[in-house]
């Protein structure tokens, strides 16, 4: 079951016509909603947030706006199924949602920690990185190196070497008493929970910064997880390295303020 182009279909196939330029290129901007208590109005939808993200990008392209109305009525019909939606638009302005339900393991990988592998090479870094579109190849191939690794998430690194981003989301490290995110200036996706995640250490004075996340600084981390709108915080328990494992701490009081975030809203 799925929505598309105004309608409600049940069937997981969609047609798209040979020369579409989302099947030929990958041209459409998408963007990932976790729907909480099954409401769109709820405090940690984010629902505004997310229909910025698309209009921002359409406007970036010079494409069409959707019929905004039409949008919302078929994500509403979704969320009554699914808790989370991956909401697509087209360059003409057609609107394709389809749902699915949250990792099995989320709490757990939530409070274990995952285990993670740099993908060492720059090949893997998203194209137009700071728009979310359908041309996710780069990060899907690190993702699937990663699960051959036994690994559960990439992370993207920039031809220096440096970390930009997971696969999925965003990168957070703690050292020092304060919290760290890679700067947007660095070639990374603006996440929408990273930036509700930063507003609200901000408000609660607890430190952080946006930096550049070079090796040496990399070094030093106590505590290193990433985020998302599906998964919330995710930490990481080792990350493979071409050349070693580091560890990381997973627990603490550091995450559990960043973990009540999820829970207050």
């Amino acid at each position: 079951m799925y929505w598309y182009n105004g309608a409600l279909i049940g069937d997981n196939r969609i047609f798209l016509d040979i020369h579409d330029p989302g099947l030929l290129y990958g041209a459409t901007v998408f963007t990932t909603v976790r729907v909480y208590a099954r409401s769109l109005d709820h405090p940690l939808t984010h629902w505004q947030d997310h229909l910025e993200r698309l209009r921002s990008s359409l406007q970036a392209f010079d494409w069409p706006l959707p019929d905004w109305k039409r949008l919302r009525n078929g994500a509403e019909t979704l969320a009554l199924s699914f808790p989370v939606l991956r909401i697509t638009l087209f360059p003409d302005a057609r609107e394709w949602i389809v749902g699915r339900s949250l990792p099995a393991d989320l709490q757990q990988i939530q409070q274990q920690g995952i285990l993670g592998w740099v993908a060492d090479s720059p090949r893997y870094t998203r194209a137009i990185a700071d728009n979310k579109t359908g041309n996710y190849l780069p990060a899907w191939l690190a993702g699937q190196e990663a699960r051959q690794k036994g690994a559960r998430e990439a992370i993207l690194v920039d031809r220096s070497g440096n970390w930009l981003e997971t696969a999925t989301g965003n990168l957070w490290g703690w050292k020092e008493d304060c919290w760290y995110t890679p700067a947007l200036e660095s070639g990374i996706l603006p996440g929408i929970a990273r930036a509700k995640l930063l507003h609200r250490l901000h408000e609660h004075s607890i430190p952080v910064r946006e930096n550049l996340w070079t090796p040496d600084f990399i070094a030093g981390l106590s505590v290193l997880a990433y985020s998302n709108s599906v998964v919330e915080i995710v930490p990481f328990d080792r990350v493979l390295t071409d050349s070693s494992s580091l560890t990381f701490d997973r627990s603490g009081r550091a995450l559990d303020r960043v973990r009540e975030y999820f829970q207050t809203g």
